[in-house]
């Protein structure tokens, strides 16, 4: 009985799409330390740019069949009759700019591993290794974007990395546990 009363207190930007649901109650706000799931997420960010989250949920499991299972020594790789196929394949965003970057950012998220022993260390690095716990009440007050996110999008692009912009990399650490956006109304807020 109280599962079914906690499920009832969801942020407010979920809405009833099951896809949406589960994302919100599984995925979003975990702390994720994976350097795989890290890039992936960082991929899906980057090709929301200008679309809904909804949309990327619904072409994720198309992407990592696209992008390998987003294994970035494969994703790194890929040359031209590669990006032909992507562009080609209607599962994905067919954005030649955005796959441009999955493809350069899986390069240098290879050198950030050479760099700092993993993609993990580094990230999560940029915030001091732990998860900022945040207190909305509303979804008014969560920020599109933080001076963290800002430091995190200057140092990636300082590294070459595209489609790292500040509210990019913010939506990222958000959806990796960077961050605990929860708001406190919601059944997830203590539970990550």
């Amino acid at each position: 009985m109280n599962q079914v009363a906690d499920l009832t207190n969801r942020c407010d930007w979920v809405g009833g799409d099951p896809l949406m649901i589960a994302y919100h109650d599984q995925e979003w706000g975990v702390p994720v330390h994976e350097d795989k799931v890290l890039f992936e997420f960082l991929i899906l960010e980057g090709a929301q740019a200008g679309l809904s989250w909804m949309t990327i949920l619904r072409k994720r499991e198309n992407y990592r069949q696209a992008f390998d299972g987003f294994n970035p020594e494969v994703v790194a790789r890929y040359d031209e009759q590669k990006i032909t196929q992507l562009l080609a394949n209607p599962g994905i965003v067919r954005n030649r700019l955005k796959i441009n970057a999955a493809i350069l950012n899986a390069s240098l998220v290879l050198k950030l591993r050479r760099d700092f022993g993993s993609f993990d260390a580094y990230i999560w690095g940029l915030v001091g290794g732990s998860p900022q716990q945040n207190a909305w009440r509303s979804l008014a007050e969560i920020p599109a974007k933080t001076a963290a996110a800002e430091v995190m999008s200057k140092d990636l692009t300082k590294r070459g990395f595209k489609f790292v912009g500040p509210t990019i990399c913010y939506a990222f650490m958000q959806a990796v546990g960077m961050v605990n956006d929860h708001l406190v109304s919601c059944f997830r807020y203590s539970q990550v």
